[in-house]
């Protein structure tokens, strides 16, 4: 695996996972019961963006201000997005920026060990070295977290089902493989097999439209339960840009998650639209009863 997030923190596909995310995990404790986060491509878990800017022997244009960087210091945002820009302004300021502008931007592990309570508990996987070693030192000494050189997919049949016996897992790859549409969908078939109550979010980028249509297709013959596609675009099919878009899959989702989610639907193409035609969508793949 080559990918490494960091060139790419806090861009556009970050904030829709992450503004998503957390409505998903607040859901999840609606339930005084506890439950496991699993993270199946956790990364590094924070980012400097001052690093972004450089690769490993060029410059680099960062992403960061045409994502996070829209937020920053917009106003009357809707409540659900003022949250998650609220909680990425704490970790900044935590990780000891007074700047004016973002610095540090926390990935999805920080994000959902922000808003843990004390009967919840995070599992976070990460197969590269580096940035298994980098997650490992950010979360040293944090209880009720555990960090893994593991295989995220691994990690799914390895701790699904939890001995919380509740649980909602990240996928979240880097979609290197060519396969990974298929591979995900067999992953999911065998998680729902496990456990057929798990919650399940899938990130996946929007780089052509047919391989997407494809996998929604695939979800929607593999299984029987609600599901839903949550989906940006921030230009339209005429942009020059490489990726247009991205979504996020939700397998199980938290009851009637579809409300909260629906402001940052609507307002989230109109900040972080990069040409004309920029959409958010939510799709229902197999509905609710």
């Amino acid at each position: 695996m080559n990918y490494r997030h960091q060139y790419h923190a806090g861009n556009f596909a970050d904030v829709w996972k992450h503004a998503l995310l957390l409505p998903l995990l607040r859901g999840m404790q609606r339930k005084e019961k506890g439950f496991l986060f699993l993270d199946t491509h956790a990364g590094r878990g924070r980012y400097d963006l001052a690093e972004s800017e450089t690769g490993d022997s060029r410059e680099r244009k960062p992403e960061y201000p045409e994502g996070i960087g829209r937020l920053w210091n917009a106003t009357e945002l809707p409540s659900e997005l003022k949250s998650y820009v609220e909680l990425v302004k704490h970790f900044d300021r935590g990780e000891g920026n007074m700047a004016p502008q973002p610095r540090f931007y926390p990935g999805s592990p920080w994000l959902a060990q922000m808003v843990m309570r004390a009967q919840d508990r995070l599992a976070l996987c990460e197969l590269h070295p580096e940035e298994h070693e980098a997650l490992r030192a950010s979360f040293a000494g944090v209880r009720d977290v555990s960090v893994h050189a593991l295989d995220g997919y691994k990690g799914l049949r390895a701790m699904i089902p939890p001995l919380e016996k509740r649980a909602l897992a990240l996928i979240d790859p880097p979609f290197e493989e060519k396969d990974e549409f298929t591979r995900i969908v067999g992953e999911i078939r065998e998680c729902l097999r496990r456990m057929p109550a798990v919650t399940i979010a899938v990130w996946y980028p929007l780089t052509e439209r047919a391989g997407a249509d494809a996998f929604l297709d695939q979800v929607a013959m593999a299984m029987a339960q609600p599901c839903f596609a949550a989906e940006l675009t921030v230009a339209g099919p005429g942009s020059a840009l490489r990726m247009r878009g991205c979504g996020l899959l939700v397998v199980n989702p938290p009851w009637q998650i579809e409300a909260e989610l629906r402001p940052l639907i609507e307002g989230l193409p109109k900040i972080l639209a990069q040409g004309p035609g920029a959409t958010g969508r939510l799709v229902w793949i197999v509905r609710e009863k």
